[in-house]
């Protein structure tokens, strides 16, 4: 069965962005990148029956949305096509961290027209497919020419768009009509696949013709024949998603060896340079995938928690969730608790209570804040519990640590 998850990463202005990112029910064997159009979202029905139509047939697909719209944070007044653009590379990012470079770059109406502008960025890009997308960005000026003069004039206007109110400035309007987009598309050097819909009554077929002949070889296009241009029809996005992987199957790598069932074994932790940065590491806790880095001060890149930092996360969680537990077990009226943690060196003999008497220690503070109409004897004895939970002991105790050293897998080095 395919797994869906919600994913964050920092956009290019430094807002959180929400993705969503769709896995296969076995190991990938490519990963790719899915723009949504105009003023939609990670979930327009066109990018989710395409996401799941491509998992099901092996591929991972990370969709997200853009600034200002969905979950994501920030103005959509702010972000303008090179902002977009910029994200979607951001994104790639993301995924070359995490999982794997995108190997595919799927884009619908406007975000067809900007994964052709992305593609130069993100050089493990071995195909790319456009879904109604305008030969030009500038295109979508039309959806509110009639407010155009207010929005250069005034420097911004809020226009209609499908619905719902968009505040519009000035500087989209400039940055949009200053793309060199004819110029990537020619010069795009990967295979390009243009899915349009002949009555599409947005985005004109003849768009797909100007994309179609500008691009070199290979090229291919694929008629949607009476679809609208939000694939609004269950059958026309499970359609496009099926060309879609049937065409980029001979482009993307090879599917990869089964992973080893030990690796997912509860309580094995795989740690692995990611390739990119100085200090980044990718981390599988069974199912789930982690980023830890150093910070920029260090020589890192700042795109995750440090080591300390993951301890601290470890110790903190283990400690709300064990209070969590026996408030639950005891019915007491704990809303919620909040753990606060810091980790310090400190010389031994400023520690009291400490055995060691001499050169350095290591020092966590930790404050908890319990929210509830607690009694004092009830608060007390959940701070007594705290100490009790399991990564506390760890810590506290002796702990023996084994390495091993494994020699190099030779099939995988080739």
């Amino acid at each position: 069965m395919a797994k869906s998850r919600k994913v964050t990463f920092a956009g290019t202005g430094g807002e959180a962005l929400a993705g969503r990112l769709e896995l296969p029910a076995s190991q990938p064997r490519a990963a790719a990148l899915f723009a949504h159009c105009f003023t939609c979202g990670k979930d327009v029905v066109a990018a989710s029956r395409i996401s799941h139509a491509l998992t099901e047939l092996g591929i991972a697909v990370l969709r997200f949305d853009f600034t200002g719209l969905g979950e994501s944070d920030g103005e959509f007044a702010n972000a303008t096509f090179s902002s977009n653009t910029a994200d979607l590379v951001r994104a790639a990012d993301h995924l070359r961290i995490t999982l794997a470079a995108p190997s595919l770059l799927v884009g619908h109406s406007l975000g067809g027209a900007a994964v052709l502008a992305a593609a130069e960025q993100i050089p493990e890009v071995r195909a790319v497919a456009t879904i109604g997308a305008p030969a030009d960005p500038a295109h979508v000026v039309d959806l509110f020419a009639a407010d155009r003069p207010e929005i250069e004039s005034a420097g911004q206007a809020t226009v209609q768009l499908a619905g719902r109110p968009f505040r519009v400035r000035r500087e989209f309007l400039d940055d949009i009509s200053s793309q060199p987009q004819t110029d990537r598309i020619a010069t795009l050097n990967r295979p390009l696949l243009v899915l349009h819909a002949p009555g599409d009554n947005i985005v004109a077929v003849d768009h797909a013709r100007r994309i179609f002949d500008t691009a070199r070889h290979p090229k291919s296009f694929v008629s949607l024949d009476d679809a609208d241009h939000l694939l609004s029809n269950r059958a026309d996005a499970a359609y496009a998603a099926t060309v879609i992987a049937a065409w980029a199957d001979r482009y993307l790598p090879a599917t990869p060896k089964p992973t080893d069932d030990a690796q997912n074994e509860p309580g094995t932790v795989i740690v692995a340079e990611t390739g990119t940065g100085t200090f980044t590491q990718r981390v599988q806790a069974g199912s789930h995938l982690l980023i830890a880095d150093e910070p920029p001060a260090v020589g890192g890149d700042d795109l995750g928690p440090t080591p300390y930092g993951l301890l601290l996360a470890s110790l903190g969680t283990c400690t709300s969730m064990t209070i969590r537990m026996y408030a639950q077990r005891k019915n007491w009226p704990l809303r919620s608790t909040t753990v606060t943690l810091r980790h310090s060196r400190i010389h031994a003999g400023d520690c009291e209570n400490c055995e060691t008497t001499s050169g350095m220690l290591d020092r966590i503070t930790r404050e908890i804040e319990l929210d509830g109409d607690l009694s004092d004897e009830q608060r007390a004895k959940l701070l007594e519990i705290a100490d009790k939970c399991p990564v506390h002991r760890t810590l506290r105790s002796e702990v023996v640590i084994d390495t091993v050293a494994l020699e190099p897998d030779a099939e995988a080095a080739q």
